[in-house]
């Protein structure tokens, strides 16, 4: 007799060759696709070579992204570059993205076609969650399991629990998914989610764009989940076809399925979120803010760089101009967005407001560079984490927000909406 699963079951299920996944079992689990990124992938290559395999499992199934220092930002960060594009070129890995055909990982591989429903996908990198917008099961790993997946295409991992968010409501103007997950990482903390996958449904889900879902799938993990997914729909399927390079299979909760936790959540009333310093979780209603006066803006990132994120902040931005004491920073996700920004005027808009665009780079989000904060510095940022000195200097302060709040404070100089705009 079969038992009731969730979608995270059942894929996982159907990557051990099995009709069920059990809750708190170990599973030895066959993957889609292996990323890794230039951070990572070079602590990944060296336990690969230490393996004594002459080849990786599936050239097709590993995808290799330069983007954290990339451009490179100095010695170090060209050699581990360098060493990235060796080993893709010895090993023949199909989907290396070099400089110019690159952009943060996790807006590029969605629309590159090669993370698609029903994956197992696995990356050195902890927001590789964000794959689960498209309904896969995405989670991030160490180098050293990275480097075992790009061997033998398989990983082992315990079968987590599924806590189930269920959103109705329409969305306030402005209002989008990353005040979403924002909103329910405040509600449940930086470890209300711990080990679990939290599938995101409902309503106002079925009503929101594949941004809005790749932004909270993208920050699943800083509610300490294994995962976020999404269920498969037509705003996914019309995503996903055109872009597709190989069959792919969905799959859907049971309706009986068991989760740990359901959480039912009305966002009628849901006001833009800020998550002050230094936790996610530490978030407020723009109408309580105050006056913080800012010194940074940095619009972009895996979780907010998407074509409807620059979209949001040109509305604000265009005609106005930026604050005289902030820096605007501005970064698509990838080359096509960059590309489509500037043949539809973003791009021109954004500069004559008096920001900077960046070519794609998670630079400033980890406080690597094109962007590092100085000491008693505050910065507006659209990115996913605001730890102590997570863009810069340990005195230095980063308030979370999505493109609308962070193009209003470009604007007014400190922490706002659109409506203080007037929008």
């Amino acid at each position: 007799m079969s038992i009731p699963q969730t979608m995270s079951q059942k894929i996982l299920a159907a990557h051990c060759g099995r009709e069920q996944a059990e809750v708190g079992e170990l599973i030895d689990v066959n993957v889609d696709m292996v990323l890794a990124n230039d951070i990572t992938a070079p602590l990944a290559i060296r336990e690969f070579e230490k393996l004594g395999v002459d080849k990786v499992f599936d050239p097709q199934r590993i995808t290799l992204v330069p983007d954290h220092f990339a451009p490179n930002k100095d010695i170090k960060s060209a050699e581990q570059c360098k060493y990235m594009r060796e080993f893709a070129k010895a090993y023949h890995v199909a989907n290396y993205f070099e400089v110019g055909r690159m952009g943060i990982e996790h807006a590029l591989l969605p629309e590159q076609g090669l993370v698609l429903p029903g994956d197992v996908v696995v990356g050195a990198d902890s927001h590789t969650c964000t794959y689960g917008a498209v309904g896969a099961f995405a989670t991030g790993m160490g180098s050293t399991d990275i480097a075992v997946a790009m061997a033998t295409g398989r990983i082992w991992m315990r079968v987590p629990e599924t806590m189930r968010f269920v959103y109705s409501g329409e969305l306030r103007p402005w209002v989008g998914g990353k005040d979403l997950i924002l909103h329910t990482i405040g509600l449940i903390g930086v470890d209300g989610a711990r080990y679990c996958a939290m599938e995101f449904t409902g309503p106002t889900v079925s009503a929101l764009s594949m941004a809005g879902r790749f932004t909270m799938a993208n920050m699943a993990i800083e509610a300490g989940a294994k995962a976020g997914i999404f269920p498969f729909d037509d705003k996914t399927e019309a995503y996903v076809r055109p872009r597709a390079t190989r069959p792919y299979t969905v799959y859907a909760s049971d309706p009986d399925a068991e989760y740990a936790q359901t959480f039912e959540i009305d966002v009628s009333d849901l006001d833009l979120q800020v998550a002050f310093p230094h936790l996610p979780s530490n978030t407020r209603p723009i109408n309580q803010v105050g006056e913080i006066k800012i010194d940074q803006v940095v619009i972009g990132s895996c979780t907010n760089g998407r074509w409807e994120d620059l979209v949001v902040a040109t509305e604000i931005l265009r005609g106005r101009q930026v604050h005289p004491d902030v820096r605007c920073i501005v970064i698509p996700g990838t080359q096509e967005i960059y590309l489509r920004a500037v043949r539809e005027g973003l791009v021109e808009a954004l500069v004559e407001a008096g920001a900077v665009v960046s070519t794609p780079t998670c630079g400033p989000c980890l406080g690597g560079y094109m962007g590092v904060l100085a000491a008693g510095e505050r910065c507006v940022s659209t990115t996913n984490r605001n730890f102590v000195g997570r863009m810069g200097h340990v005195e230095s302060e980063v308030y979370l927000a999505g493109p609308a709040v962070a193009a209003a404070s470009a604007v007014l100089g400190i922490i706002a909406g659109p409506q203080q705009l007037g929008l």
